[in-house]
């Protein structure tokens, strides 16, 4: 492949180094400019926050453009579907239609039936949907399959798996995106393997088993790797793999910064429109201070976060949204043997994130309040290679404390004080961090989450903007 091929990525931005190197590896093994195709399966092991959605973009881009295919499907775990839509949006820099299945199963079977068919054609669902809607995206007959979060594919017997299997057989070509294949066993690799490019290690699981483990453990029912087949294990992997880690990415900048949109349920978007309505209109019924304002904007801001205190001190549970959203980010993370920071505003949210944790047996420390060993706790998640997450609310873990054993931090909710949020982004990104830092923010689509993160990213008084938009005759709580 010539020098020049990077420069043929159809994207509205500046390509990374390694992003270029990435599309350049993944056109050459699928033959898209020589037809001297080496493989039909790419993998792309690149951590979180160096872009393969944006390379895989790319590639499909380019594809389409050299004629090579017109329609793909994306499966990725649902609370990133989202992700796609809106990357495509900003980055596709060629023609493309692009549905998002949505709704009950008939439903979906509905939106295939009625896909547009203006340029590169894209289809994109969740994992839990692609084995149930199997017959109808087997019709659909995409030509390029791309399994986001890859990792969701690991167990080999589950029907998602099998489904991937299945699909991932007819389609011409398949790119598998993680940050790494192995999570916790190599065992791992073969169903994820399976769906990419089945003659790297088989369509047998048990033959591959066979030649890889040795069964040991009590009953000998535990497979233990032998280590003498590393070298093989590992050549057979990287053949059709690009590996890339943030600490090898000299290039990046030492911020990143990703807004996940999420949707909130129906019943949950509904109450939210009504509460939005609600609070507009008791702003004509008082005055307008920046308190006022306020006080009717927390409201909305603990619906998006999925929970209301009601006027009895009561707490509801309204929505599940951000914490699923949440429980996607956390698999990756750990699915890449990374630290990660949660941070989040109110008490019913950080008990849900402690359940969350606590139900994925994922070792953690906090600092909230009424913590009383903040100091131990922090100690814990530096130094302690077990502790894989740290939570914190951001008033009470946002100043003087050291989180550099992460670098990427997640607000699942925000705090309106500018200072606060700039206290807590710097926790990360301080001595001490060898690796440049990701940021993700959680926004709940067409609510006050997005105006939140514009202003505090703009540095913005949030206050005085809702006010000024109030005087205006705008309603100050719509996105």
């Amino acid at each position: 492949m010539n020098n020049e091929t990077p420069m043929l990525m159809p994207i509205k931005a500046t390509p990374y180094e390694h992003q270029k190197n990435a599309f350049a590896f993944t056109c050459d093994k699928f033959g898209v400019f020589t037809d001297n195709i080496k493989s039909r399966g790419i993998a792309l092991l690149m951590e979180m926050g160096t872009g393969k959605t944006i390379v895989s973009i790319a590639v499909a881009g380019c594809m389409y453009r050299q004629r090579k295919i017109d329609r793909v499907l994306v499966v990725a775990p649902l609370s990133i579907l989202g992700v796609w839509q809106e990357e495509f949006e900003k980055f596709a820099d060629f023609t493309y239609s692009l549905t998002v299945l949505k709704g009950s199963s008939a439903k979906k079977k509905e939106q295939l039936k009625k896909l547009p068919d203006k340029g590169l054609q894209v289809v994109v669902v969740n994992y839990e949907s692609s084995w149930r809607l199997e017959k109808e995206l087997f019709a659909y007959n995409a030509d390029l399959i791309i399994a986001d979060e890859a990792h969701k594919l690991k167990e080999n017997r589950t029907s998602q798996s099998k489904g991937m299997h299945t699909l991932g057989d007819h389609a011409r070509y398949r790119m598998l995106l993680t940050g790494t294949v192995i999570t916790n066993r190599e065992m791992d690799v073969f169903s994820q393997y399976r769906f990419l490019n089945s003659q790297i290690f088989g369509l047998s699981f048990y033959a591959f088993r066979n030649k890889y483990f040795d069964m040991g453990g009590y009953g000998q029912h535990t497979p233990i790797f032998r280590k003498w087949m590393t070298e093989d294990f590992l050549k057979r992997m990287h053949s059709v793999a690009f590996r890339v880690t943030k600490a090898e990415c000299l290039d990046l900048p030492a911020i990143t910064e990703e807004i996940r949109t999420v949707n909130l349920e129906e019943d949950a978007a509904k109450f939210y429109e009504s509460i939005e309505e609600e609070s507009y209109a008791e702003l004509d019924e008082t005055e307008i201070t920046t308190a006022n304002v306020l006080t009717r904007l927390l409201r909305l801001s603990q619906i998006t976060g999925g929970f209301l205190t009601d006027d009895n001190g009561n707490i509801n549970a309204v929505s599940t949204a951000k914490l699923d959203a949440l429980s996607d980010i956390l698999d990756s993370a750990m699915a890449e043997d990374k630290k990660i920071v949660v941070m989040a505003r109110f008490v019913p949210e950080l008990d849900a994130i402690q359940d969350l944790l606590e139900k994925k047996r994922i070792s953690y420390a906090v600092v909230r309040g009424g913590i009383k060993n903040r100091d131990d706790e922090i100690h814990r998640f530096q130094y302690d290679d077990k502790c894989r997450v740290f939570l914190g609310q951001i008033a009470a873990a946002g100043l003087g404390i050291t989180l550099t054993a992460a670098s990427t931090m997640v607000f699942f909710s925000m705090d309106y004080s500018m200072s606060n949020f700039e206290q807590a982004k710097a926790r990360i990104h301080r001595a001490g961090q060898k690796e440049n830092c990701h940021y993700i923010y959680l926004v709940c689509r067409d609510t006050v989450d997005r105006k939140v993160i514009r202003a505090l990213r703009n540095k913005v008084n949030l206050a005085k903007a809702l006010v000024d938009d109030y005087r205006k005759g705008r309603n100050p709580f719509k996105s």
